[in-house]
C-alpha cells in the first residue's frame, strides 16, 4: 500500500524559497505510469494542482506557478520535494503531495495527510 507524508516548515517569510518534501513508502516513485505530484488549498479557495514529477523523471507546472516553481527527485530515498521561490501571504495553504495518473489533481486515496504552510513576516 502506497503511502505519503508531506515534511518541511510551517512558517516561510515573503520573499524566501519554500522546500517541502514527500516520502512515499510502499512503492517507488518510478513505477510506471505514475505522476508524483504537488496540489495546494489556500484558505477558503479550491484545490490547485502546482506541478508533477513522472514516473520518468520529466516535470511538470501549473502555469501561473511555473515561474517559481520546481520539482525535483531522489530516488535513492524515494522522494520528491516542491521548491516555491519568491514567497508571498497569497501562498499560504496546506500544501499535499499524491500519486497521480495524469496530469490532474487525483481523487482520494492516494494523498498524504497535508501540511500547513504559512507566508509571514
Amino acid at each position: 500500500q502506497v503511502q505519503l507524508q508531506e515534511s518541511g516548515p510551517d512558517l516561510v517569510k515573503p520573499s524566501q524559497t519554500l522546500s517541502l518534501t514527500c516520502t512515499v513508502s510502499g512503492g517507488s516513485i518510478t513505477t510506471n505510469y505514475y505522476y508524483w505530484t504537488w496540489i495546494r488549498q489556500p484558505p477558503g479557495k479550491g484545490l490547485e494542482w502546482m506541478g508533477a514529477i513522472a514516473y520518468s523523471g520529466s516535470t511538470y507546472y501549473n502555469p501561473s506557478l511555473k515561474s517559481r516553481t520546481s520539482i525535483s527527485r531522489d530516488t535513492s530515498k524515494n522522494q520528491f520535494t516542491l521548491q516555491l521561490s519568491s514567497v508571498t501571504p497569497e501562498d499560504t495553504a496546506v500544501y499535499y503531495c499524491a500519486r497521480a495518473q495524469g496530469l490532474s489533481t487525483p481523487g482520494d486515496g492516494y494523498w498524504g495527510q497535508g501540511t500547513q504552510v504559512t507566508v509571514s513576516s
